[in-house]
């Protein structure tokens, strides 16, 4: 690659962004760091009736939360911008205008009327109505009228568009990264609008001059605009550009396979579908984040690289900077990539007994906090490193280890009946008086002691075990019982074994 790498990630501020949207973003960043490249943001917001308050700083929000923010864009001005479209509404009709000039493009001046009236009339007679070479000649546009005519329609001001002239009988030859060659055969297209008599672009003409303003030389976007790809390349072509290289990325399809990933999926299915919490500010409707949701930013970031790319290894866990070294285009598959919420979950496991005991421990001590029990940072982070394997997310925390914090208020009726037998509250009794004259209370000593004396009372183990940790607990649940004992310490350890035996006479 000579010239240096530059992507873009252009997305609509009409909501909150999707996580399809979020993995656009993810492989344009991975791909420009791999190649020491820059990673654009640029606003698509001439759409004015569908812009949401909010939109454009959630966006903004979710890349930087994922931990891929882009390098240039709105707030981070490079010499490339402005970086919103409806901030560079000026630029497009100069471009049209050439187009008109070089014989690429035309105005057309027929009405909404006048064009439904056409429809209406292919319709009944089976066939569909596209305006193009096969028609463009019999419809009110400059290629039909006289240029006096047209000079007087754009005098008088009467609405327009102007549509790009779309070339007969020419097959096109197209190359898109991920999907290899295809062909086209322009007789099959529309002349499409790139212009409105209201001075607004459309997309595809103001998409194409922006790419090429801001020196774009990799288009990776989703296969949803796989059918502008012939288009977009005979607009560059017809400004006589160099174009990007394209790549169109798969669809996230649903868990069970069919159809796009939705919002309402994940409202049914219990999952997000966007990286963070969005409030609707027209209905206060709330969806739900992956971040709100407690997940940490790492596995959605490794879980959403996963949908539709693969290393070719057997390895599944990637920091963002393996990531970056590992990701190649061409790795990327056509077929869409079946969205799994378990794997996002067994994604999140994984980076749970990876995270910092300290920085898990600051969002125990802030559940704590609600609960109103203090508790020392050191002690919580040795609480965490020993329960976080049973846990997804840091709000397990509580359920998994309450009992280093409280001693328990009731035990579990069914765990009771299986761990207290007739002759328990007796042993049990015993065992405490034993435990009374045991001077070190560190685990591993507890372990070898406790064991020595359930031996020479020559009983079974869990004769002893099960209702010791019914007492500790509450039930039978939790990590090793002599490190609970350890962390509770010996006179907290009696009193909980006394609890037990007067409440499960």
């Amino acid at each position: 690659m000579s010239s240096k790498v530059r992507v873009r990630f252009a997305p609509s501020p009409t909501g909150p962004l999707h996580i399809g949207g979020v993995r656009t973003a993810l492989y344009n960043y991975l791909f420009a760091k791999k190649h020491g490249g820059d990673f654009v943001l640029r606003i698509e917001d001439t759409d004015q009736n569908r812009y949401v308050e909010g939109a454009e700083d959630y966006i903004i929000e979710s890349l930087n939360w994922c931990g891929i923010p882009f390098d240039e864009g709105p707030g981070k001005e490079k010499g490339f911008g402005p970086y919103r479209q409806s901030e560079r509404k000026d630029k497009y009709r100069d471009f049209a205008e050439k187009l008109i000039e070089s014989g690429n493009a035309y105005y057309a001046f027929d009405t909404s009327d006048e064009l439904d009236a056409h429809r209406k009339d292919h319709e009944e007679k089976g066939k569909t109505f596209i305006y193009n070479w096969h028609n463009r000649e019999k419809l009110k546009n400059s290629i039909s009228l006289s240029q006096d005519e047209v000079q007087q329609k754009l005098e008088n001001d009467e609405d327009y568009v102007i549509r790009f002239k779309s070339p007969k009988d020419e097959i096109l030859h197209l190359k898109d990264v991920i999907r290899g060659d295809m062909e086209i055969d322009t007789n099959i297209l529309d002349d499409k609008v790139l212009f409105k008599s209201d001075g607004m672009p459309t997309y595809h003409l103001a998409n194409i001059v922006d790419d090429h303003l801001m020196k774009i030389t990799h288009v990776i976007r989703g296969e949803e605009w796989l059918p502008s790809l012939a288009l977009h390349y005979m607009l560059y072509r017809a400004f006589g550009w160099n174009a990007p290289e394209f790549a169109h990325l798969p669809l996230i399809l649903k868990p069970q396979g069919k159809g796009k990933l939705s919002k309402r999926d994940g409202e049914k299915m219990g999952f997000p579908v966007f990286p963070l919490e969005w409030k609707d500010p027209k209905t206060d409707d709330i969806s739900a984040g992956y971040r709100e949701e407690g997940y940490f930013p790492e596995a959605v970031v490794n879980m959403l690289a996963f949908l539709g790319w693969n290393p070719g290894t057997e390895q599944e866990f990637f920091k963002l900077e393996e990531l970056t070294k590992t990701f190649e285009l061409e790795r990327v598959h056509k077929g869409g990539a079946k969205f799994d919420p378990e794997k996002t979950k067994w994604f999140q496991q994984h980076y749970m007994q990876e995270a910092d005991n300290y920085f898990l421990a600051d969002a125990f001590q802030k559940q704590l906090e609600k609960k109103e029990i203090k508790a020392e940072k050191e002690y919580i982070k040795k609480v965490v490193a020993l329960i976080k394997e049973r846990t997804v997310f840091a709000e397990d925390f509580w359920d998994q280890g309450y009992f280093f914090f409280i001693a328990p208020t009731s035990f579990d009726p069914k765990d009771s009946k299986k761990a207290w037998k007739e002759d328990t509250g007796e042993l049990m009794s015993e065992l405490k008086g034993f435990l009374d004259s045991v001077d070190n209370f560190e685990a591993e000593s507890l372990q070898e002691t406790v064991k020595g004396w359930i031996k020479a009372k020559e009983i079974g183990f869990g004769k002893v075990m099960m209702p010791l940790r019914v007492a500790l607990v509450g039930a039978l649940q939790g990590p090793d019982l002599y490190k609970i004992a350890e962390f509770i310490g010996k006179e907290e350890t009696l009193k909980r074994i006394q609890k037990a035996v007067d409440t499960l006479k």
